[in-house]
């Protein structure tokens, strides 16, 4: 009997149900970010104190970015990738175990929070979001930690020794189907293996960009380059991510076999984030 050279990734994505209520590890990943966020604010508020934040702003200002973001990362998602499910079905904006979240819809939703929390404190836009930049990058990760558990957002395929295969990517509910654990174990899917681009992520736009911005944001620096490099960090990480991650079904590659939504919605971030940088060093981020 053949064996699998790869490890199959078939995880039920609920992490344990209370009554009717099924909680999902993707839901466990974004109450750990938030809880993240959270801790490492407060921490900052007593060792970074050019910040001029208290506690009791960490907190309130999360209520604020959970709102955004849940609701900016929904809507993003349906505009960016689901439009036209959208116009077939309006209820699907509200399904969001359909399709899920979009960073860019969330990150223009965090924005919104940002604006609407600096204004109420008296604090600019770059105040706040200059703050908040290094707190984000691991609840990221931890979101990519979700999708990989999920077996969601898997990658192209691949014969590295680190490839995976995943059972959502050949059947719905394929976590669960016994007839493919049944070929898995017989190696008879060692073709279908693909990179484990939810993983790529997690390293790079959670571990990797919450190093960079938390070993940049050690000195006070102008008003808004923190900001800005959070954007060229974040741009630059996912741009090459989407080359081992596979395009949406519904969209595919939005030019010859390599460009996608991701790769489009990555690069004015980048520009944006050296133009940001750029303006705060010349004194004008205030």
């Amino acid at each position: 009997m053949n064996h699998s050279s790869y490890p199959l990734i078939a995880f039920d994505p609920v992490a344990f149900s209370v009554g009717p209520l099924d909680v999902h590890w993707y839901g466990i990943m974004y109450l750990l970010a938030f809880l993240f966020f959270w801790g490492y604010g407060n921490w900052l508020t007593r060792h970074r104190t050019w910040w001029g934040w208290n506690g009791n702003e960490v907190g309130d200002f999360l209520f604020y970015g959970m709102l955004g973001v849940i609701l900016g990362g929904r809507l993003g998602y349906v505009f960016f990738y689901g439009f036209q499910s959208f116009l077939d079905d309006p209820l699907f904006l509200l399904r969001i175990t359909e399709g899920g979240m979009s960073f860019h819809g969330g990150l223009l939703g965090g924005m919104a929070a940002m604006w609407w929390f600096g204004r109420r404190t008296g604090r600019t836009f770059w105040q706040v979001s200059d703050f908040v930049a290094p707190l984000v990058p691991v609840g990221l990760g931890l979101g990519r930690i979700g999708n990989f558990i999920g077996g969601e957002l898997w990658g192209r395929p691949s014969d590295g020794p680190w490839a995976m295969i995943f059972a959502n990517s050949l059947q719905p509910g394929g976590w669960q189907s016994a007839e493919l654990k049944a070929a898995w174990e017989a190696g008879a899917l060692d073709h279908l293996a693909r990179h484990p681009s939810q993983l790529y992520q997690a390293l790079g736009e959670g571990l990797a960009l919450f190093i960079l911005l938390a070993v940049y944001s050690r000195v006070p620096r102008p008003a808004a380059a923190v900001s800005g490099l959070f954007l060229v960090g974040y741009g630059s990480f996912r741009f090459v991510a989407e080359f081992f991650r596979e395009p949406d079904e519904h969209i595919g590659f939005i030019a010859g076999e390599w460009l996608t939504m991701g790769m489009v919605l990555s690069v004015p971030m980048v520009l944006a984030g050296i133009a940001i940088m750029v303006f705060a060093y010349r004194g004008r981020g205030t």
